[in-house]
C-alpha cells in the first residue's frame, strides 16, 4: 500500500508567525506530530510520503502515486481540508481523515466525500481501520470506546519532516486535562484523567531528535503538562540529567495550567530541565467571568502574583485572553490590556469567544437558542458564532483596541524587556546555536526595529542591556522580538477583517429592521 499523509495549509493566524517565519527562510512553526504518530502505526511494509502543505505542497506525480491519502486538521485548517478530500475523491483515491477536527465535527468530512473516517485517538482506531481495509471494506467510521494507554504509543516519524523547515519540533507527554473549563474542547477529546508517557518513552523520543541534530526549540504540546503532576516530576527528574549530559541541545516550550504556581518544586525542576517558554490560559482578569466558565483553577490565588512568581523563576510566559463571556462588564478590553502591560507578557493570544463543538458552552448555548448557524473557525479575524449578552459591536469594539494596541511596536518592546528582565531564576547557561536562519533574521529585525521605526533608541539600548546583563537570556528575547513582526503586520489584517464583517452584520440588521417595518399591519 502506498499512503500519502497530508496536512492542510493553516491561515495566517495569531500562531502562524508568518512574517517572521518568512524573514527567517522558515516555512511552518510547528509538524503535525499527529500525522507522523499515525504513520509510525502503519504496517511497516507500506509505502509512505508525508506532505506538510505549508512547507511544499504535493505534486501530482504525489497523487498519481498513492492509493490511500490520509489527511488530518484542524478546525481552522477546514477549507484546505474540504479541497484535499474532495480532489482525493475526483481522482479515485481511498481518503481517509483523522485529527481533532473530523472527531469534533465528523459529518463536515462525511459531506466532502471521505471514506474513511478515523476518529479519536490513532492507537484505538488506526487498527480497526487497517483490518476494514484489509477485509475490502470501502467505507468506515471508526470510533474508540475508551481512552488508549499512551505508554504503548511509537515513536513519531520524525524521520518524514524536513526539519529544516520549523521553527520548533513538537512532542507530547500528556493527554487529558483534570479541569473542566466550559469553552474547552480538550476534555471531550482526551478526557479529564491526564495520561502519560514514561520517562523512557519521552527520553527516547528526545534522543532521536538529537542524534538528527535539532537544535531549536522543543514544544511538548500537551494542553496541560502538570495535568498530572506527580508523573511530571518523576519525567523532569529524568530529564534534568539526560539535558546536562548533552549540554541542554534544545530549549523546551510547553503549555501549564496557572496552578503552576503553587507549586514551588514543580516550577524549579522545569527550569532546571530547560524549560524557557511557558503557555498560560489566563483568559481574563475578572474573577466573575472565571467563575462563569468553571475555570476556579485561576481564582485560587492573585492571578498577577502567579505570573509575576513564575516569571521571576526563569520562564517566560505566552498567555491566552478571551472577550466576549457572558455577564462580561464593559471595559474587559482594556482591563486585559492592563493586566498584559503591568505582567509584561510578551505575546498574549488574545480571542473572541466561540463556542467549539460539542463542548459544555456549546451544548448550553444551543439549548439558550443562542448558536449562530456554521462552524466556528476559531481565529482572530472571525466574529463571534452566538449571541453574547452585550453588544456584539461593544465586544469587537474593545477586541480591535485591545489587540492593536497590545501589539503597537513600542509598548511591545517595552514590556518584553521588563518581562527579562523580571527573570531572576538560575537557568541552566546554556550557548544557543545562531544559524544561517537566525543570521539571516537578525539583521532585518535590527533594521527594522532598530532603524527604521520610532522604537531605534529603545531597541538597542534593551539589546544591550540584556546582552550585557543577561546573557543566558538574549537567544530567547530576540527570538521575542523578532515573532513582535509578525504581530506588528497581523494586527492590520485583523482589524480589517473584523471591520469588515461588523460592517456585513449591520448591513444584515438594517435590512431585517427594514423588512420588519414593512410587514408591520397599518393600524
Amino acid at each position: 500500500m502506498k499512503a500519502l499523509l497530508l496536512w492542510p495549509i493553516m491561515p495566517n493566524s495569531f500562531w502562524s508567525y508568518q512574517e517572521t517565519l518568512d524573514l527567517a527562510g522558515l516555512h511552518a512553526t510547528n509538524p503535525p506530530l499527529g500525522l507522523i504518530t499515525v504513520a509510525a502505526m502503519l504496517p511497516s511494509d507500506w509505502e509512505v510520503r508525508l506532505i506538510d502543505r505549508n512547507v511544499r505542497l504535493e505534486t501530482d506525480e504525489d497523487w498519481d502515486w498513492c492509493d490511500l491519502v490520509i489527511i488530518s486538521a484542524m478546525i481552522i485548517q477546514k477549507e484546505d481540508f474540504r479541497k484535499l478530500i474532495q480532489k482525493g475523491v475526483e481522482l479515485g483515491k481511498k481518503v481517509a481523515v483523522g485529527g481533532p477536527f473530523p472527531t469534533s465535527v465528523p459529518e463536515f468530512a462525511t459531506e466532502a466525500g471521505a471514506a474513511y473516517l478515523i476518529l479519536d485517538e490513532g492507537e484505538c482506531t488506526v487498527p480497526m481501520f487497517l483490518e476494514a481495509l484489509a477485509r475490502g471494506e470501502e467505507r468506515g467510521i471508526f470510533r474508540a470506546t475508551e481512552k488508549p494507554d499512551v505508554t504503548q504509543t511509537p515513536i513519531p516519524r520524525f524521520d518524514l519532516l524536513d526539519l529544516d523547515a520549523y521553527m520548533a519540533v513538537t512532542v507530547q507527554f500528556s493527554r487529558g486535562c483534570p479541569f473542566q473549563c466550559e469553552f474547552c474542547d480538550i476534555i471531550n477529546l482526551f478526557g479529564r484523567k491526564p495520561r502519560t508517557k514514561t520517562p523512557e518513552q519521552m527520553l527516547a523520543e528526545l534522543e532521536v531528535l538529537y542524534q538528527m541534530g535539532w537544535y531549536r526549540y522543543v514544544f511538548i504540546v500537551d494542553d496541560n503538562f502538570i495535568g498530572n503532576k506527580r508523573n511530571a516530576k518523576v519525567l523532569l527528574r529524568e530529564l534534568i540529567p539526560w539535558m546536562e549530559a548533552r549540554n541542554y541541545p534544545f530549549p523546551l516550550l510547553t503549555e501549564a495550567s496557572l496552578n503552576l504556581a503553587e507549586d514551588d518544586e514543580l516550577i524549579e525542576l522545569m527550569v532546571k530541565a530547560g524549560f524557557a517558554l511557558v503557555f498560560m490560559g489566563i483568559e481574563t482578569p475578572d474573577v466573575e467571568s472565571l467563575a462563569g466558565i468553571h475555570k476556579e483553577q485561576n481564582t485560587r490565588q492573585s492571578l498577577m502574583e502567579s505570573c509575576h512568581k513564575i516569571t521571576r523563576a526563569g520562564l517566560q510566559i505566552m498567555s491566552g485572553f478571551i472577550i466576549g463571556f457572558d455577564n462580561e462588564r464593559t471595559g474587559a478590553g482594556k482591563r486585559i490590556q492592563e493586566f498584559i502591560e503591568e505582567t509584561g507578557i510578551p505575546q498574549a493570544h488574545l480571542s473572541l469567544l466561540q463556542a467549539l463543538h460539542n463542548t459544555a458552552m456549546w451544548t448550553r448555548l444551543k439549548q439558550e437558542d443562542r448558536l449562530h448557524e456554521g462552524l466556528a473557525t476559531v481565529y482572530q479575524g472571525s466574529l463571534m458564532n452566538f449571541k453574547p449578552t452585550r453588544p456584539v459591536e461593544e465586544i469587537v469594539a474593545e477586541y480591535i483596541d485591545c489587540f492593536w494596541n497590545l501589539y503597537e511596536p513600542l509598548p511591545y518592546l517595552k514590556r518584553t524587556f521588563r518581562h527579562f528582565k523580571m527573570m531572576n531564576g538560575q537557568r541552566p547557561k546554556i550557548k544557543r546555536r545562531f544559524t544561517w536562519h537566525e543570521m539571516r533574521l537578525f539583521p532585518v529585525v535590527c533594521w527594522r526595529q532598530g532603524v527604521v521605526r520610532t522604537t531605534r533608541l529603545l531597541f538597542w539600548w534593551q539589546l544591550i542591556a540584556i546582552a550585557l546583563q543577561k546573557p543566558s537570556l538574549f537567544y530567547d528575547y530576540f527570538v521575542a522580538l523578532s515573532l513582535g513582526e509578525h504581530f506588528f503586520s497581523f494586527r492590520h489584517q485583523v482589524k480589517a477583517q473584523l471591520e469588515a464583517q461588523l460592517e456585513v452584520l449591520q448591513k444584515h440588521k438594517q435590512t431585517q429592521e427594514q423588512e420588519s417595518y414593512q410587514l408591520e399591519p397599518v393600524s
